[in-house]
This record gives structure tokens, sequence and C-alpha cells, in this order.
């Protein structure tokens, strides 16, 4: 393709730029999953999200790991799993994801594979949103009594 949408591709119907896995970075080292894995996480229907804010310096841009354990199903069926959670992350970090992160995306067992691929990325926008705000902090009980020694 060539002219001024040159750096863009159509996938279902949905205009994305080409480029768009550019700034993600696929995690690959076991420690990386475990630094996620004591960090913020949030349930969604059809997989688990896992996120930590990384030390400056430590790697640039965003960075996502993706695994299915044998919960999820054979070989095939974890594959296929992994195929649809990097294809949601494709089109759905680069917007709302933040730089100095790092997400791990944990496939369920048959619900990853088969639900709707609008509700998976759906899913993922509302996990997004919901790992990247603030904790309010806890109300403090206050008891004028004094009871409770």
């Amino acid at each position: 393709m060539t002219g001024p949408d040159a750096d863009k591709a159509v996938t279902a119907g949905v205009e994305t730029p080409a480029a768009v896995s550019a700034c993600l970075t696929v995690l690959q080292k076991r420690r990386d999953f475990m630094k996620a894995a004591r960090a913020k996480r949030t349930v969604a229907p059809a997989f688990i999200l896992q996120m930590r804010h990384r030390q400056p310096g430590e790697a640039e841009g965003m960075r996502i790991g993706y695994t299915c354990s044998k919960k999820v199903g054979n070989a095939v069926a974890r594959n296929r799993a992994k195929r649809r959670l990097r294809e949601i992350a494709r089109m759905e970090l680069p917007a709302l994801g933040h730089n100095g992160c790092d997400y791990v995306l944990i496939g369920r067992a048959k619900v990853t594979a088969e639900r709707d691929f609008a509700e998976l990325r759906a899913d993922l926008r509302r996990a997004l949103k919901k790992v990247h705000e603030k904790r309010k902090p806890r109300p403090q009980e206050s008891n004028p009594e004094g009871a409770g020694k």
C-alpha cells in the first residue's frame, strides 16, 4: 500500500496503525512474570490482568506477557487462547496502557478461547482502567465510646 494511508491497516473493519505492536515488548524472563505476580491484579471474565510499575531505568516502553496453564486445555487450546490475548493486547494496550508498566495476561480455562472477541476487548479495556485507577484510602473507623480495647 502506498500513499497517505500506507501506515495504516484495516483489521475486521477497524482501522489501526500497522506498527501498533512496535511499542510492546514481550516478557520472556520468569523473574519478570514473578514481579508482576506480586503487583496489582484484576480479574475479568476471560482472563486475569496483572500490572506492575517498573523502576526507572529498568526497561523502556510497555512490556506484556501471556501465560496459559494446562488447566486451559491441551497445547492447541492454550495456543488459541494466547493468540486471542495477543491480539486484544495489540489492539488495546497502545492506547490504554502506560509506559513504564509490565502487564501479564493470564488465560482462563475454556472462557478465553471461546468468549466473543468484542467482549474480550471490552474486558481488557475495563481491566486496564481498573488497575490504573488510584486506590482510595480506607476510611478510619471512629469509635467514640472507646469500646474494643
